[in-house]
């Protein structure tokens, strides 16, 4: 074996420019005109239908998979432990919230408050009624 009689085991393999010319001219193999031709952006028919079946979906695009429901507006125990006195009401109108209102247990509660109208968690439900609070 000599220099001049080494050889690849696998030669170099040129890749083929689609489009420009030569043995895939015209269409390249795509067909004809239009959005089928194009690169990029493809036609997604089963979700268009799926769109236009269902009216209040319609606008939302392709891929947001969202809840359309509001979602409460939280806060925590540690917050309402701030910004409300001993004996206050705590309620959507006195937290100046639009909509519902979730109170979740994390930090600290040692005053006694009246919850009205609030969703409220497990934790936060006995951290509020161990604090002699109620809630309605």
């Amino acid at each position: 074996m000599q220099m001049h009689n080494l050889r690849r085991i696998h030669s170099n393999k040129k890749t083929r420019q689609i489009g420009r010319g030569g043995t895939r001219g015209k269409t390249s193999g795509r067909g004809t005109k239009g959005q089928n031709a194009r690169a990029g952006h493809k036609k997604r028919p089963e979700i268009r239908d799926f769109i236009k079946r269902i009216p209040k979906l319609r606008g939302r695009g392709k891929n947001i998979n969202t809840s359309i429901k509001r979602k409460p507006t939280v806060f925590n125990l540690g917050d309402l432990n701030t910004m409300f006195k001993s004996g206050d009401i705590v309620s959507p109108k006195t937290l100046s919230v639009y909509g519902k209102v979730k109170i979740l247990g994390g930090g600290a509660l040692d005053k006694k408050l009246t919850i009205e109208n609030c969703l409220i968690s497990k934790s936060a439900r006995l951290a509020v009624e161990k604090a002699d609070g109620t809630i309605y």
